[in-house]
């Protein structure tokens, strides 16, 4: 398999690749945010947004910038026209979306092969993104579950590699023993085969809180993010913060809160939805995409974008307050709907 050399705006200098991968591991310039002025600063290469171009952002400390839109790839992978789906892809890297997600048992790998296919010609364009789903069990597991989804994405070293849903209570204990996903994270970033390394998951900020209590040199990490959120089980309120002051990148997910619902009962529009998440300081924004009318839709939204103010914000959260308190438009952090299979079964369920 060919590795094509990644482009100088992902890259810098001469150095062989897996040599730079390791000097980045070391390396990468400080611009942890902070406070206040961590928002603004956050969110100041949005407001070049009215020149019609996707908004970059940095990407915590690592000293790389992604799109602030990530184009997500569960539900794109249940696309049934493998056609449809990659002119959807390409469309959106056409479109300057440059930060691409996916994950080991999305769609049975199939979400993987398909952008490995979409990506021939245009790996150096993107920041590719997959996670490991082996819930800790096994640091050799994890290793070669990299190895399959690198062979699916026909490429031989990902941007970035995320321990895929932490959302079991005893998870950050399983990653974090002898032999666990922690160490296969290393040993991949050792190895060249990843650049930076993260955690994903949607259940409880108090898990999130218990991974990053290890110290572990996380450079992401990916949490549910929306409007509902600021009141309920917050994210926002407890893990943001903890982030923006150790200069890891966060990462917002599940924006319409996993299923549009909110949308379809008129609660709020997708573009207040989508404003709100990325008024926050966030590094991006994963998006499920499952046809090219939301591409064109978000797309459009990212390129108009403008912060809220704090006082948007606020009213936004106000508004939809008695709707939040309960949960019910978060049900991947009341209930157990939301939980991926392998998860399940890896603890017995």
């Amino acid at each position: 398999m060919t590795s094509p050399m990644p482009d100088r705006n992902l890259w810098a200098g001469s150095l062989n690749r897996r040599q730079l991968l390791k000097a980045i591991g070391l390396l990468g310039s400080i611009v942890a945010l902070g406070g206040t002025r961590g928002l603004a600063d956050a969110l100041e290469p949005a407001r070049s947004s009215a020149t019609g171009e996707i908004p970059k952002r940095m990407l915590g400390k690592t000293g790389v910038q992604v799109s602030a839109l990530c184009f997500g790839g569960a539900h794109w992978g249940r696309i049934e026209d493998d056609a449809e789906a990659i002119r959807i892809l390409q469309e959106a890297i056409d479109a300057g979306v440059t930060f691409l997600d996916n994950a080991w048992e999305y769609n049975g790998g199939r979400s993987e092969e398909l952008m490995g296919k979409a990506l021939q010609g245009r790996r150096q364009q993107v920041f590719l993104m997959t996670k490991v789903c082996s819930h800790g069990r096994d640091k050799r597991v994890a290793l070669q579950q990299l190895d399959e989804s690198l062979r699916r994405l026909k490429t031989d070293y990902l941007d970035l590699w995320q321990i895929h849903e932490v959302v079991y209570l005893d998870d950050p204990d399983r990653h974090f023993a002898l032999g666990g996903a922690a160490e296969a994270l290393l040993d991949a970033k050792r190895q060249g085969k990843v650049r930076f390394i993260g955690f994903t998951g949607h259940k409880d900020p108090t898990i999130h809180l218990k991974m990053l209590g290890h110290d572990f040199p996380f450079d992401t990490c990916q949490m549910p993010l929306n409007v509902f959120d600021g009141t309920y089980r917050s994210f926002e309120q407890e893990v943001l913060p903890v982030l923006t002051q150790r200069g890891i990148a966060p990462i917002g997910m599940k924006s319409l809160s996993g299923n549009a619902e909110p949308i379809k009962q008129g609660l709020v529009t997708p573009e207040e939805a989508l404003r709100y998440v990325l008024s926050l300081p966030i590094a991006s924004l994963v998006s499920g995409i499952d046809s090219r009318d939301i591409l064109r839709q978000n797309l459009d939204i990212v390129r108009r974008f403008v912060p809220m103010t704090v006082a948007e914000m606020q009213g936004l959260r106000t508004r939809v307050a008695r709707y939040a308190m309960d949960g019910r438009f978060e049900l991947f952090k009341s209930t157990n709907r939301y939980d991926g299979r392998i998860g399940r079964e890896q603890h017995g369920l």
